[in-house]
């Protein structure tokens, strides 16, 4: 394996931190800005893009809602296993891999963070929970055709980690075919007549 360019760190490292970066700082900006109450929508498009504040316990679209500490092991584990799988493996000599696995912990960090209860947010008065603290993630982007068709909120977090997700789908078709392995688990060369 050669060795992995110091450039590549920067970039993984880069992405991620500011990444994430950007997506705390919007749900902070959102989530503490005193005329945007819960339940109210702020419309960019009228009816159609907004900002909403919403927590959600669960993973993507809200499914397994109330299992916040399986979905922060399984981050923990995965903020794990990135740098290794880049650095220690040597998959960091791609640098599209690099970009796409820099924007999927630019998405752990932001959603790690406030599954943790890292935020400080507390729920919502009006709901059965009302003061306590929050091991939910902070969505607030609001998109819908019209009120028949309403996508599940999100934030910027979520927005990377589908981002780096398609980068490594788009990868998985470049890459180019692999030399088959032979019996002693050693590429073989590929014989052309």
């Amino acid at each position: 394996m050669e060795r992995i360019a110091v450039s590549r760190y920067c970039l993984f490292v880069g992405l991620a931190m500011a990444g994430g970066f950007l997506d705390l700082w919007s749900k902070h900006a959102v989530f503490h800005w005193s005329t945007l109450p819960w339940g109210n929508t702020y419309w960019i498009w009228d009816g159609h893009i907004g900002l909403q504040k919403s927590l959600n316990e669960g993973a993507l679209f809200g499914m397994g809602q109330g299992m916040v500490w399986l979905f922060a092991a399984i981050s923990i584990f995965a903020a794990a296993a990135i740098p290794l799988w880049l650095f220690r493996l040597g998959a960091a000599e791609d640098v599209w891999l690099t970009v796409a696995l820099g924007c999927v912990m630019a998405g752990i960090i932001g959603n790690l963070y406030d599954r943790l209860g890292l935020s400080g947010e507390s729920w919502p008065e009006f709901l059965p929970r009302a003061g306590e603290r929050a091991y939910a993630v902070r969505d607030w982007i609001l998109l819908q055709w019209n009120d028949e068709w309403r996508w599940p909120n999100f934030n910027l977090a979520d927005s990377f980690l589908v981002a780096g997700a398609g980068l490594l789908v788009i990868q998985t078709f470049r890459q180019p075919d692999s030399k088959p392995i032979n019996s002693a688990g050693q590429a073989e060369a590929t014989k052309h007549s």
